[in-house]
């Protein structure tokens, strides 16, 4: 498909690809839109089948009674006419404004690739271990336990797993810290 010459406006535009062939005007403009119109109804016009088609007695009967039926459509409503139920208002412009401010990550592929990350903080959240040593026994207790109720080997073994009693050790190894993820911090 090749770029074609606006009619109106002599500029070069890519026609529609569903209406190539007749298409003549680009619509960039106002202007140009209401040239290809006029355009549009001219070549209607000029097709002999066409000629006489508002014309006659029977469309002049038509247009008479479709008026009587009609009483006063063409007449402009007056402004001073207006309904007490309802007020006009203005439509106020809202503007969109993102808030990138507490956006770290940014994209969701950034997210998406800080889903091991974020599983992480979520065990330690809720089993309220921060130790690495610590969080990696409940890691492999949660994994071995996924493992159980995907294989379903815990109901043929007779095994039972309690959630409350997770077997999470009560004392940190020599020269670990604990450090706190969320609320205020420990002591004084």
């Amino acid at each position: 498909m090749k770029k074609k010459r606006c009619r109106h406006c002599k500029t070069l535009f890519w026609p529609d690809i569903y209406n190539a062939t007749r298409q003549n005007f680009c619509c960039k403009s106002v202007k140009c839109r209401k040239a290809s119109k006029k355009d549009s109804q001219k070549r209607w016009l000029e097709k002999p089948e066409n000629q006489d088609y508002f014309r006659g007695s029977q469309n002049v009967k038509h247009v008479q009674n479709w008026r009587k039926s009609h009483p006063g459509y063409w007449r402009r409503k007056s402004s001073k006419q207006s309904s007490a139920l309802q007020e006009t208002l203005t439509p106020e412009l809202a503007e969109n404004k993102p808030d990138t401010a507490k956006l770290e990550l940014g994209v969701l592929q950034d997210i998406k690739n800080a889903q091991p990350l974020i599983l992480l903080g979520l065990i330690a959240n809720i089993t309220g271990i921060a130790l690495q040593d610590h969080l990696d026994i409940a890691v492999r207790r949660l994994l071995q336990l996924g493992i159980d109720v995907s294989n379903h080997s815990n109901h043929s073994k007779g095994e039972h797993h309690d959630t409350q009693a997770a077997h999470f050790p009560t004392t940190s190894p020599k020269g670990s810290q604990t450090v706190q993820l969320a609320g205020s911090p420990v002591g004084p």
